[in-house]
């Protein structure tokens, strides 16, 4: 097992690397950038995509640029050149781009990722403060979805084939089709001011006045705001979760150990709880990593974008719009780096609850 772990933690450095160039290479082709993006605020137009979705002559003049000045920045038209040179030398765009690449990964690789272009922030404590958020929605999607897909499951194998297990089929199908942005949207209509009833509040994680009320008071009211963003993101991984449940139950029951047991004369409670649950539980609690991050990535940009939570999904998405490349490429990195991480955790699950498996064994 040691030198599979081995193996596993050597091709997590080229995996990530190539992740970074990918993306760093298509950043290189796409309109727009922290130039282009401070060219757009100190213009007035407060967003760099103005200077792209404008029209007429203005937008053909634009592209012209600065007279005499740089003439690859759209909306530079009238800032003198040595502006715009030291706006580049200030980004650090004023180097080719191998060589901004190569000081990128370097400094990556001791967990230096710089500050932020626009908040002056470093990326690591940005990254620390918004974490929680994140943390707290994956983790009580995940909780909430094991705490419902687990019985679901396990009902659904011993009544298989009959009318509860055809219709709640039908339902976890439809749970599985629909988006959990769109879900999410559906949500906020219905609950939270829409066009129905406003039950719940529609953004944020705690009320104004949350520091006045009581301990009581702000548990009710952390939960009051986060009920609709897990509901939102737990609607996939439940769909999932309660369909592998059944089907490693319905491989358990049919296996002569079970029908051992019950020609011994045990309950179906016991044989099902005391002798199936345990085995066919395996692959499921082994994958709660897994299930986790795949949550915690997964959802987490469109449900925190949607309810306006202030955690790292909303921290990429507005920093990719604002052009803020070292929250970008930092944020990438370490979710890069935690999912592979994950990856072998979840490896290392699978062992400790069945030491049966034998990874080594299986590669070879």
């Amino acid at each position: 097992m040691g030198a599979y772990i081995l193996r596993r933690l050597l091709l997590i450095v080229p995996t990530l690397f190539g992740i970074m160039v990918i993306n760093f290479a298509l950043v290189q082709f796409v309109p727009g950038g922290p130039v282009e993006q401070m060219i757009a605020n100190m213009q007035g137009q407060g967003n760099v995509f103005e200077s792209f979705s404008g029209s007429g002559s203005d937008t053909g003049q634009d592209m012209v640029g600065a007279a005499g000045g740089n003439e690859q920045y759209v909306g530079a038209r009238g800032l003198p050149p040595e502006l715009i040179a030291e706006l580049e030398e200030q980004f650090g765009l004023d180097k080719p781009p191998l060589e901004r690449f190569v000081n990128m990964m370097w400094n990556y690789m001791r967990f230096d990722f710089g500050e932020s272009y626009f908040r002056k922030i470093d990326v690591l404590d940005l990254v620390l403060e918004k974490m929680p958020v994140s943390i707290t929605l994956g983790l009580w999607s995940t909780v909430i979805a094991y705490l419902v897909s687990i019985p679901l499951g396990i009902r659904k194998a011993v009544q298989d084939g009959s009318k509860f297990d055809t219709w709640t089929s039908g339902l976890i199908i439809v749970a599985y089709a629909i988006p959990a942005f769109l879900f999410a949207i559906m949500l906020l209509v219905l609950f939270a001011g829409g066009s129905y009833f406003q039950i719940f509040p529609l953004r944020g994680l705690t009320s104004d006045n949350f520091e006045q009320l009581s301990l009581f008071g702000k548990i009710a009211d952390y939960l009051w705001h986060i009920a609709l963003p897990v509901i939102a993101s737990t609607i996939s991984a439940f769909a999932t979760l309660t369909l592998l449940t059944k089907n490693s139950f319905l491989d358990e029951i049919k296996k002569h150990y079970v029908m051992t047991a019950r020609a011994k004369g045990l309950g179906e409670g016991r044989v099902l709880y005391g002798h199936v649950f345990r085995n066919a539980m395996l692959i499921v609690i082994a994958g709660f990593p897994a299930v986790f991050i795949g949550v915690f990535f997964g959802g987490s940009v469109l449900i925190e974008t949607i309810f306006s939570l202030d955690g790292l999904g909303r921290l990429g998405f507005e920093a990719a719009v604002g052009r803020d490349y070292p929250v970008m490429f930092g944020t990438l990195f370490l979710f890069g780096l935690i999912g592979l991480v994950v990856g072998i955790l979840s490896d290392l699950m699978y062992v400790l609850v069945d030491p049966r498996i034998d990874f080594e064994k299986r590669e070879g």
